[in-house]
């Protein structure tokens, strides 16, 4: 038997196959080569069209079939790991109504804002455990005061991976965990948040269903397996936000327990058994997916926007697309820690939680013609984001998630020595680098919503720590030197 997972980002949708018993990769790939297309059609705003997420799965879908060489009656599950925080709309024909408001898109902040100053914070904070914000709620918000027409045409509201699941099945469903991403969960209540609905003006019938994380979720229809190139009444038995599917790809599921990723987005993502929340909603606290225990799990999720982003335009706008990644990080290698004073702001990718949703946009800062090359530029592209990643990390601190020791996946900006270093050396933490990714996970993952796999360790068979970095003693104090002059260039710059 095989389990599907699949990674829908804003990038590229990602499948991968696992044998179920081994735990082995069988194959995987992603669509399309060159990264998804985000339209901007506003400052702030970022859409992308669902449709486009479909026809990429079912590329993604058929290559790895076809490179497995396995016949695809052997798959048995399916996950979904999904983009955070996008909101999707459909009529009752389960057409799209328009383009996906995406993670990154930032117009609704005032929306949030002024729905926390209207109820109180002190009511949605310790209901909410954070500030409603930029999230998929206000997001729905903003659609009914600004486009009356559609909203009035909404039969049900979505977050990314329910749609994929729907196109999949044909069923209209979502999760607790997914309901807290978007900001309309009741912590206290332990039930969607009617208060929120009330004040919206949203009608209790736009919700979708709601299933557990890890059950059945719906069957694949045959005109869904022919598009995918599956067989039909393959069950659906996981679905999870990206940063909580990476969590469990890396087996952190635990208080104490801390995963992180640098893909597109930069994220630290820690576990707690406790209900806690950062009064600025800096940092942000959500429902985590959890398999095997009763009791309840939290993740506290910290965000950098621009991340894998940043080094993206680096490399076609500087270099011109003219150098590979592996090479950027021998170049950002040639410069010393702390880039020669040269300062690198990534906050370029629209409105960051971590600063209270100000958009100061991406900066480099204190530029000396006659010192500063290329290379200071892409290691203080690099410094940069482990800086903003460690100034939200210390935030996490005050409310209880340890940061001694974090997992990741070996990729994205994690390839790199410069940045991975960094981390290590600012933060003081053990980093743990191993073999897995989102699709990864989400495949593990459905092996466990079907009940194949009983314990963590039958799930997480074959997962390997592939590097260990430990701080540098000799590098740490500079690190931290400039680390402390990044951050006092940025408050000042706030």
């Amino acid at each position: 038997m095989y389990f599907l997972g699949f990674d829908l980002g804003s990038s590229s949708v990602k499948a991968c196959l696992i044998h179920a018993d081994s735990g082995a990769v069988v194959a995987s790939a992603f669509y399309p080569e060159r990264e998804m297309t985000i339209a901007s059609p506003k400052p702030g705003f970022a859409e992308q069209q669902p449709e486009m997420w479909w026809e990429n799965a079912c590329l993604a879908s058929k290559s790895v079939i076809q490179k497995a060489g396995i016949p695809a009656e052997e798959v048995g599950a399916i996950g979904i790991s999904y983009q955070m925080h996008g909101l999707v709309v459909i009529d009752k024909d389960m057409n799209v109504l328009r383009p996906s408001i995406i993670w990154c898109d930032s117009r609704a902040v005032e929306v949030g804002n002024h729905a926390m100053e209207t109820i109180g914070e002190e009511y949605v904070l310790p209901h909410l455990l954070n500030s409603p914000g930029n999230f998929t709620a206000s997001k729905l918000g903003w659609v009914k005061q600004n486009e009356p027409e559609v909203f009035g045409k909404v039969y049900k509201f979505m977050l990314p991976g329910d749609y994929l699941a729907m196109k999949m099945t044909g069923e209209v469903v979502t999760t607790p965990s997914g309901l807290s991403e978007g900001i309309f969960w009741d912590f206290v209540n332990q039930r969607p948040a009617d208060f929120l609905f009330d004040y919206f003006g949203f009608d209790a019938s736009l919700l979708p269903n709601i299933l557990p994380t890890f059950a059945e979720q719906g069957k694949i229809t045959a005109e869904a397996a022919t598009a995918l190139g599956l067989r039909a009444g393959i069950p659906v038995t996981y679905r999870a936000g990206d940063q909580p599917n990476n969590a469990f790809s890396l087996n952190v599921l635990e208080p104490g327990e801390v995963a992180a990723t640098a893909g597109t987005s930069g994220v630290v993502y820690g576990v707690s058994d406790q209900i806690k929340f950062d009064a600025q909603s800096r940092v942000n606290t959500f429902l985590h997916v959890n398999p095997v225990s009763n009791a309840s799990r939290y993740g506290v999720l910290l965000c950098v926007n621009g991340t894998g982003s940043l080094n993206g335009w680096l490399r076609n706008s500087l270099f011109q697309g003219n150098v590979s990644y592996p090479e950027m990080n021998q170049i950002a290698a040639q410069a010393p820690v702390g880039s020669d004073g040269l300062l690198c702001f990534p906050f370029g990718n629209g409105a960051e939680r971590m600063l209270e949703n100000q958009d100061p946009g991406g900066t480099f800062k204190g530029l000396q013609f006659s010192r500063h090359g290329v290379s200071h530029y892409t290691r203080a592209a690099q410094e940069g984001i482990v800086f903003a990643l460690y100034y939200g990390m210390e935030i996490m601190e005050t409310v209880g998630v340890s940061l001694k020791n974090i997992r990741a996946g070996e990729a994205n900006m994690f390839l790199s020595p410069v940045f991975r270093e960094t981390f290590a050396n600012v933060s003081g933490a053990t980093v743990e680098l191993y073999n897995t990714d989102g699709a990864q996970g989400a495949a593990r993952a459905a092996g466990f919503g079907l009940g194949y796999y009983k314990t963590r360790s039958e799930a997480f068979t074959g997962l390997t720590a592939l590097q260990t970095i430990e701080p540098q003693t000799n590098l740490t104090e500079s690190t931290r030197e400039a680390y402390a002059n990044w951050k006092e260039a940025l408050l000042t710059e706030l």
